[in-house]
């Protein structure tokens, strides 16, 4: 009976070690991985908050410049394209894309003084400014989530825990390559 108990006893030991280990490291994944779900859900927040401000930035400037067809389509294809986007990685392309339709969109608004001098559109400027401001942050917050859910998966014991329950790496909201380099902005006040 002691023969038996012996090895029974080892076992029993071996599982309440493996126990202790991995079930606080566990649930150490499933709150980090709470915690980027939620930091992703609020970049999409802002983003969708943008994706509302833009149709009513673009009907104010059509009153005024009505003949600049082209960058209000560009405008409208690249929100498209970020409402459609998956994924932090797809988002930060779309996302660029439209930044740079807007600073289009700028430099239209930059020939015609009486547009920048409306209430409607100065407002809605402000409220563009404030939520790309709100979405920068959400960026850094979401990244910074990231960065502490993937050291976890890389180090030991949060290795093993994640390749044995299948917690992998996660995406970090990258920008643009594009994004490197600064906007030409043409004012058309060249004096040759």
């Amino acid at each position: 009976m002691k023969k038996i108990l012996g090895p029974i006893a080892v076992i029993v030991g071996i599982i309440v070690l493996l126990g202790i280990i991995l079930v606080p490291s566990y649930n150490k994944f499933v709150n980090l991985e709470e915690d980027v779900d939620q930091s992703y859900a609020q970049v999409e927040n802002q983003l969708q908050r943008r994706l509302d401000l833009i149709p009513n930035l673009v009907n104010t400037v059509k009153g005024y410049a009505s003949h600049e067809k082209e960058v209000m389509t560009e405008i409208a294809e690249a929100r498209s394209r970020l409402a459609g986007a998956t994924g932090p990685e797809e988002q930060a392309a779309a996302d660029a894309d439209l930044t740079s339709a807007l600073g289009r969109l700028l430099v239209v608004v930059e020939n015609y003084p009486e547009l920048k001098a409306d209430k409607q559109f100065t407002q809605l400027m402000d409220e563009l400014a404030g939520t790309e401001n709100r979405i920068g942050v959400a960026r850094k917050d979401y990244n910074d989530v990231v960065a502490t859910y993937n050291r976890q998966t890389k180090r030991f014991p949060g290795k093993l825990v994640a390749s044995i329950f299948g917690f992998d790496e996660k995406e970090y909201f990258k920008a643009d390559p594009a994004a490197s380099e600064a906007p030409k902005v043409d004012f058309g006040d060249d004096k040759d």
